[in-house]
């Protein structure tokens, strides 16, 4: 047979297709009925929240809404809720542009406002990772089958330990790194430097942002992020002035006042070192030692990325000031879901390590370690030092730490390959090269 024969005869055959594994069936499966799975496991919340014993106890919540409430007697700071944590009386630690921005909700019952605000967490989460999804892949995100694949990631997301936890608690975390990811994505710098400053003035954690601007010579945007805390500030001396002189002379940086160190629940670098020695390490040589290994990791793990890859860059930032941050509850930690993200769908996600570090995180978050951990430990006020406390208390600081040393690695590695001197394609401009599949 010529070889036109031959290329004639497998032109007509049919189209031969790889049988998909079991894994890759029931992925589609799961992509197909994704918008049913995340109604159920919101109903399922809906459900936990109503009619459990202690689903509408809500506790932070409780902290934004009454302790704003207290501005008109002029006492935020002295007030604690302690209606059903009498052994932890929570105050309000909050900055006072935080009260002023909360206290309109306490005209409303609080039935209503737990109810609405778990359904605009669930909201703020699937916004949030349509935004990781689109960093990564760019205009490929758009395509069906990857909004598919954001509404299942929502799905597995609400049942992660730090968003679990924000539901319990009626935290604000995912309302702020949302803010966060706009004003990554925007390239209008007063834009992006508006949404940093006021979500560092309700709570100081996204201030680390500044740090994200910086690197990435992004200098107004920095500068106008510092102007508009700044101006929060001012507002709230403005408003508020014997409040606001109050936490900004003597109670910021307490960390004491936020809440033990020591227990599991704190997964910074300062909570696992204070665990593993059996005392509050405070800000002394070791804590400063380990908070210098890690930003060089951090720096390290920067540099390995390309330019371009602006999720996996504020993944790095985030990261670190999670670390670094005195006190990181587990309920910080949002920041997870942008981060597997980009492990499984960003440049390295065809890497066996990849899948390992996902797999690792997604374990242990999905478990819930410093919750199971927390039973161990006689009270929350003490470091007590079974070894299982001790060294599965460090969960998510070695993870965290893990991601660096990998990406560092990994990133050296793919450059090596590309030849030398060349950089890694940015994510977004690899998207317009191929045609991504959500399931590999």
């Amino acid at each position: 047979m010529s070889d036109q024969a031959a290329s004639d005869q497998a032109a007509s055959a049919p189209t031969q297709r790889r049988p998909r594994s079991s894994a890759a069936t029931a992925m589609n499966a799961a992509l197909r009925y994704a918008p049913v799975l995340l109604v159920l496991s919101v109903l399922a919340r809906l459900a936990w929240t109503l009619f459990s014993p202690n689903g509408m106890n809500l506790v932070d919540l409780h902290v934004y809404v009454d302790g704003s409430e207290s501005l008109r007697g002029g006492s935020l700071y002295s007030f604690t809720y302690s209606e059903v944590t009498p052994d932890f009386p929570l105050p309000f630690t909050y900055p006072p542009f935080a009260a002023l921005v909360f206290f309109p909700l306490h005209f409303l019952p609080f039935p209503v406002i737990g109810v609405g605000w778990q359904l605009l967490t669930v909201l703020a989460l699937y916004a949030l990772v349509r935004m990781s999804l689109e960093l990564v892949l760019g205009d490929a995100a758009r395509r069906p089958q990857w909004r598919a694949a954001a509404v299942l990631w929502t799905t597995v997301g609400v049942w992660l330990e730090p968003v679990r936890t924000t539901l319990d608690y009626g935290q604000i975390n995912v309302f702020l790194a949302l803010l966060v990811m706009t004003a990554i994505r925007s390239s209008r710098w007063w834009l992006s430097g508006l949404l940093v400053g006021v979500a560092a003035g309700i709570k100081l954690t996204p201030a680390i942002t500044g740090l994200y601007f910086l690197l990435r010579r992004r200098w107004a945007a920095a500068a106008f992020s510092g102007v508009v805390f700044a101006g929060t500030v001012g507002f709230s001396y403005l408003l508020i002035g014997a409040e606001a002189r109050h936490y900004f002379t003597y109670l910021l940086g307490d960390a004491d006042r936020i809440g033990p160190v020591g227990s599991v629940w704190n997964q910074s670098l300062r909570g696992a070192l204070s665990r593993l020695l059996g005392r509050d390490v405070e800000t002394g040589a070791l804590w400063l030692a380990a908070v210098a290994v890690t930003v060089v990791l951090a720096l390290l793990a920067w540099r390995a990325l390309a330019r371009g890859d602006r999720l996996g860059t504020l993944v790095i930032v985030e990261l670190l000031g999670l670390l670094v941050s005195p006190i990181s509850w587990s309920h910080h930690w949002v920041w997870v879901i942008p981060m597997l993200i980009w492990l499984l769908h960003g440049p390295f996600g065809a890497m066996l390590g990849s899948r390992i570090l996902a797999g690792y995180w997604l374990l242990t978050t999905l478990i819930g370690a410093p919750w199971i951990l927390s039973f161990l430990q006689p009270s929350i006020w003490q470091i007590s030092r079974p070894g299982v406390l001790s060294w599965l208390g460090t969960v998510n600081v070695v993870g965290a730490i893990g991601v660096y040393v990998y990406v560092a690695y990994a990133g050296r590695r793919m450059k090596r390959e590309a030849g030398a001197g060349a950089a890694v394609i940015p994510s977004a401009r690899r998207s317009e090269r191929q045609d991504p599949d959500p399931v590999g």
